[in-house]
């Protein structure tokens, strides 16, 4: 809304002109989402508490977490609001790529939240059935897919791009790309959800995620960058640079509140709904093989869960003391904040890595 204030504005002060820069508005964008969820964080964590909106802690699990139980949750609508309202106001709002994103973030922060309602509020401790939350999440993740496939204007927006290689890029047929983009976008948003374990772990390196997808959506929407660094020119991906600082700015206002000890946890309305958001991204920039190299920890966090599920399954022994990896490093004798920034170390290593692949050809 406020680029369109700009642009009238413009014609009697030329000064106005400097807000069409997306590098700009990208920056207004990320400090908006920030002072938005510094401001209405502390009255959310204050409603959840007054409602009795706490964690549910597992009594199977590492010890020193029962302190943790009673803890306000369901805190990742503070992230949405943000992000939204951020969104709305510095992107071009004409833009498809734009309202897909914000689409893809509500539908899945929707289903995450009924799921958190059931869990906290209703007192239904298993939530949202499994098979209807997987459900739910496909159909959305679907649904999203299509859009992008029926919309896109080049090819170049349902090729496959394999990063590190130069002419590596497989035209995909409509049922492919339609596959390839669900199993990416469910299977993110699932991935974000399992890391989120512990305070703070899982919002920092989306993140981090989110700036460097960020770089990459620039870049690709910009024909002389694209040309130069050899991806894919997208016409109009550049706008997609704005709703990625929201994700970062509102993610590290909810981390001021979410690091350690936490005063409020994302819950899956939070988490479901970012990894939704990053896929969405990743899908649109054509960047998909390099958010699992930069998401790497949330690789690692569903990896291990498959592995122990299965291990235990077949031979009725568990290759880890306890799944998600995060938990396993506590029981091991690892500190939370230990773990936590070492995953976060980790996290920025990889996200270096995939930004190394703009380069390297």
């Amino acid at each position: 809304m406020l680029l369109y204030l700009t642009e009238y504005l413009a014609h009697s002060h030329s000064g106005f002109h400097v807000f069409q820069y997306l590098t700009l508005r990208g920056i207004l964008a990320a400090m908006t989402a920030l002072a938005i969820a510094l401001l209405i964080g502390p009255h959310m964590i204050s409603t959840l508490a007054r409602y009795q909106v706490g964690q549910q802690v597992r009594t199977d699990g590492p010890q020193t977490h029962l302190s943790k139980s009673g803890t306000p949750t369901m805190g990742g609508g503070l992230m949405l609001a943000a992000m939204v309202i951020a969104t709305l106001l510095w992107a071009d709002l004409s833009s498809r790529f734009v309202w897909m994103l914000v689409g893809a973030t509500l539908a899945f922060g929707g289903i995450g939240f009924y799921d958190d309602y059931l869990k906290l509020v209703v007192g239904n401790s298993k939530g949202l059935p499994a098979r209807s939350k997987y459900l739910a999440q496909s159909l959305a993740a679907v649904c999203i897919a299509a859009s992008l496939h029926w919309t896109h204007q080049s090819i170049s927006e349902i090729s496959l791009y394999v990063p590190f290689f130069k002419t590596v890029a497989v035209p995909m047929s409509t049922g492919g790309f339609i596959v390839y983009a669900y199993l990416v976008i469910v299977g993110t948003s699932n991935a974000v959800n399992l890391t989120d374990g512990l305070d703070g772990l899982a919002i920092m390196p989306a993140v981090m995620v989110a700036a460097a997808l960020g770089v990459f959506a620039y870049a690709t929407g910009n024909f002389k960058f694209a040309t130069y660094l050899q991806i894919p020119y997208i016409p109009g991906a550049g706008e997609v640079l704005i709703f990625c600082a929201t994700i970062a700015g509102a993610g590290l206002g909810f981390l001021w509140f979410n690091s350690y000890p936490a005063e409020v946890f994302m819950g899956d309305v939070g988490a479901l709904a970012i990894g939704a958001a990053l896929g969405t991204v990743a899908v649109i920039v054509r960047q998909e093989i390099v958010l699992c190299i930069m998401g790497g920890v949330f690789v690692l966090e569903t990896v291990s869960v498959m592995l122990q599920v299965a291990s235990f399954k077949l031979t009725g022994k568990r290759i880890f003391r306890m799944a998600p990896l995060h938990h396993h490093f506590e029981l091991k004798g690892w500190s939370e904040p230990k773990v936590i920034v070492r995953f976060w170390i980790i996290s920025f290593l990889l996200m270096l890595t995939g930004l190394a692949t703009l380069k390297i050809r």
